[in-house]
């Protein structure tokens, strides 16, 4: 272990330590991720003693790098060229039923170790001299970490209870690590689920975020539905749950559906608000259902009825309410229209309003589309993703030819006013809306010249006279 620790920033806290006569030790994520090959530069330090004193020397030591100091959480924090280190004293929690703030006391290595989350964070390795470099492991975190396991240094009952968003860790490091939680962890999920609600939603969000950031966010999100997490607080996706069958017809669980077209979509984009994309895309599922006889079960408009429940949803999981938002909004909103150009002869019209009602989100809307293709039918996969292609050429000759990506039409109201001697009025609307259209439709080009000569003739037809 010893090889782990050459970096300079090791020996200057190690050195540090011996001269103030206080034991330190390297704890938790850093070890964890040292051990699985892909050491960071952020490095928590645990003290037997004073952690802000030991910060506070360090940081004179190493030519008066600046440390914060936050006394009321006993921590302090340094940065040494591009390493990040955080000191704390080794301590003792203690929880009230009613809070996961903890009762904090000075306390020993062990009592540091045994307050951990799970043996692949409760890891520690020596600072001090006769043990400089030795991986104290009293959990057996080490066998943890290869043997793809998450579990509670102790009783996972205690462990979750004292502080239930560690259940939100557990399937975290669980869906990040492509790990398997321990069965009598796992029971404690579902046993403590409902300790959630003593939780804030800004920090439950954040680890869900986290799950979503994952390389196969469906391993979480099963795990938080299976153990009753999930229900705590998104309701909405736990309601599209389930496949409802009569007279021999029935739809698919657009639960599972939504995870499988958030892995889809995880496999080609790490942008966060894209796979939220993914999974509010059906949201409006529950809400539109409806048995048609003679055809069967219908979602009519959940694309439209989804749209607008995300400022609900995004409001009451503390998530932003600004541009991420409408982003996710709008690739709800146009979900289906790429998909229904492919059950179609695909004219420019289609596609110029497409390219129109999207702008800059076009490509993020159609890889999303495309995630969203499933079928247990390999014919019918086959001829959408043919077609889909189809769609796709037809996006990029459309718009190098008429350039409709965020496009604002060549004649302006002001134009519209000037030109009929006209003030603000519904009038002016109708002229500018008619111009749109036409160019949509690809009656005229869409460039100043026509459009200002197909001005002319729709007001003639409306009456107006030049001024």
């Amino acid at each position: 272990m010893k090889s782990y620790l050459t970096h300079p920033v090791f020996k200057l806290i190690a050195e540090t330590a011996l001269e103030m006569r206080v034991e330190a030790y390297v704890v938790g994520g850093y070890v964890r991720d040292l051990l699985l090959g892909h050491p960071s530069k952020d490095i928590d330090v645990v003290v037997v003693g004073k952690g802000i004193e030991l910060a506070q020397a360090v940081a004179q030591k190493a030519g008066n790098c600046k440390v914060k100091i936050f006394k009321n959480f006993g921590t302090a924090m340094m940065r040494y060229n591009d390493w990040e280190i955080e000191f704390v004293g080794a301590r003792r929690e203690s929880y009230r039923r009613d809070s996961r703030k903890p009762i904090v006391e000075e306390g020993t290595l062990e009592d540091d170790q045994n307050r951990r989350d799970f043996t692949i964070n409760a890891m520690s390795i020596s600072l001090n001299e006769a043990s400089y470099g030795t991986l104290i492991d009293p959990f057996g975190g080490e066998d943890d970490l290869k043997n793809g396991v998450i579990r509670t240094p102790l009783d996972p009952d205690i462990t979750y209870s004292d502080d239930p968003l560690r259940m939100m860790r557990a399937v975290r490091f669980a869906s990040t690590f492509n790990f398997r939680i321990n069965q009598s962890s796992y029971e404690a999920l579902s046993r403590n689920a409902k300790r959630l609600s003593i939780i804030s939603q800004e920090r439950i969000s954040d680890e869900l975020n986290k799950i979503i950031l994952s390389p196969k966010p469906s391993l979480g999100f099963k795990v938080l539905f299976n153990t009753g997490l999930l229900h705590q607080f998104f309701p909405e996706m736990v309601a599209l749950q389930g496949a409802e069958f009569k007279e021999g017809k029935g739809h698919k669980d657009n639960f599972f559906h939504t995870l499988i077209v958030l892995d889809n979509v995880a496999e080609m984009s790490d942008n966060l608000w894209l796979r939220w994309a993914a999974i509010l895309h059906d949201i409006g599922k529950p809400k539109t259902k409806k048995w048609v006889d003679g055809i069967g079960w219908t979602f009519h408009a959940h694309d439209f009825i989804g749209a607008k429940m995300l400022p609900g949803i995004f409001k009451r999981l503390k998530l932003p309410m600004g541009d991420n938002l409408k982003y996710v909004q709008k690739l709800v909103a146009l979900h289906l229209r790429p998909i229904a150009l492919t059950e179609e002869i695909v004219s420019d019209s289609a596609v110029r309003r497409l390219l129109f009602d999207a702008g800059d989100e076009i490509d993020d809307l159609m890889l999303l589309c495309s995630a969203d293709m499933s079928s247990k039918i390999p014919e019918k996969i086959k001829r959408y993703k043919e077609n889909f292609e189809l769609v796709r050429q037809k996006l990029i000759e459309i718009e190098e030819k008429d350039k409709l990506r965020n496009w604002q039409p060549p004649i302006s109201g002001e134009l519209i006013m000037e030109t009929f001697g006209l003030k603000p009025c519904k009038t002016v609307g109708d002229i500018k809306t008619t111009i749109r259209e036409a160019i949509l439709d690809g009656k005229i080009k869409n460039d100043y010249g026509e459009a200002y000569a197909f001005m002319i003739e729709t007001g003639n037809n409306l009456g107006l006279s030049l001024k």
